[in-house]
């Protein structure tokens, strides 16, 4: 085996985590993902590190863990970390909160089941905030988290968990997600939450100083104008607005969404109301996007398009080396399995990722 630091990746998506736990000097031996899109992407940034993880393009159920471990040559308590994103829906703000109703849920604790045969020395897990008030099947609210967290503690490990807001740590992308980090009860050392090194307007006292949030306008406003529609380009950074979108966005300033826009037409605004703030969004040019989701596509701050894929993709801190594979949806369109666009949403900023990594593998 390596010496280096290993891991696992379950849930891996367009490989966000993946990045960023690398970046921060761990081997993964393997992902463990089941849309054929993102296996894709994920092979593609494996060529391209020169790396020999293996991609397992499954549902994760019908992963049998213990031939898992023996193909990946490890011994219980082998493997340094254990990572993963599951789907999040089931607990989201925005979504039907059916929590353990729904099976999505349930898909959380294969994030235990795979930690207690292969007892990894710390764990990762990412999800939406919802998860903190989600009720559990006798309907007590935080019921699903004291479970899971009953669950890792029984596995004898120390648990800690934080809200963590993106832009806190200078993506350009207001995004707060629960991080809950699980370390063995035999490690000398506890896990501490690194502390924010950016805030809204900068602050500076005795103490510390942190850096002003950064902006989404910044960070795309050297790419350049798009390709157009039906050219392929590796960097995804290709415009697929269609003309009735075009026209709909037109005068809508940065920073605002249009249903807020009360003086433009009525044929413009449609069917739109002012609780419809996250479609036909523009970012901002001199704040954090909000949350890049997968219902709507936002829009460029000055321009009368959608962000492009490559465009989200520095707002979500991803590396400019990095490769999409799958097609690049329009907003009202819909395929079958993850677009380029929902990749990017579904996954967790790689700088963030980093940082917790770099976190856990001090302890290490």
């Amino acid at each position: 085996m390596s010496e280096k630091l290993t891991a696992l990746s379950l849930f891996s998506g367009g490989g966000g985590m993946d990045i960023g736990v690398r970046q921060a000097g761990f081997t993964i031996l393997a992902n463990i993902e089941n849309d054929p899109h993102c296996c894709n992407t994920l092979r593609a940034a494996i060529e391209r590190e020169k790396c020999e993880t293996r991609v397992f393009e499954n549902d994760i159920r019908n992963i049998e863990a213990e031939g898992l471990m023996d193909d990946l040559a490890l011994h219980p308590s082998q493997l340094d970390l254990l990572f993963g994103g599951p789907p999040c829906q089931p607990f989201s703000q925005i979504g039907k909160q059916l929590g353990l109703e729904d099976a999505r849920g349930l898909l959380l604790f294969q994030m235990v089941r795979f930690a207690a045969l292969f007892q990894p020395k710390a764990i990762l897990i990412e999800q939406v905030k919802g998860l903190v008030n989600a009720r559990d099947k006798g309907g007590r609210r935080g019921g699903v988290l004291k479970k899971l967290l009953d669950e890792l503690a029984s596995l004898e490990y120390e648990v800690r968990w934080q809200i963590i807001n993106a832009a806190d740590y200078g993506v350009p992308q207001l995004r707060k997600r629960l991080f809950i980090i699980a370390i063995k009860t035999s490690s000398s050392f506890s896990f501490c939450f690194p502390e924010p090194t950016h805030s809204p307007d900068g602050e500076d006292n005795l103490f510390f100083s942190l850096k002003p949030y950064v902006s989404a306008g910044d960070v795309i406003a050297d790419l350049g104008a798009p390709a157009p529609k039906g050219v392929e380009r590796e960097d995804s950074h290709v415009d697929v607005t269609p003309d009735g979108d075009r026209f709909r966005i037109n005068g809508v300033p940065a920073g605002a969404y249009l249903a807020g826009q009360t003086h433009l037409p009525r044929e413009q605004i449609k069917g739109l109301t002012k609780k419809d703030t996250t479609k036909f969004l523009r970012v901002s040019t001199v704040e954090p996007a909000k949350t890049l989701r997968c219902g709507e596509v936002f829009f460029h701050p000055t321009e009368n398009r959608y962000l492009t894929p490559r465009e989200y993709m520095r707002i979500h801190g991803y590396p400019d080396d990095y490769v999409l594979k799958g097609p690049i949806r329009g907003r009202s369109g819909r395929v079958r399995n993850l677009d380029q666009y929902r990749q990017i949403a579904n996954s967790v900023p790689p700088p963030i990722a980093k940082l917790l990594a770099v976190q856990i593998a001090k302890i290490l």
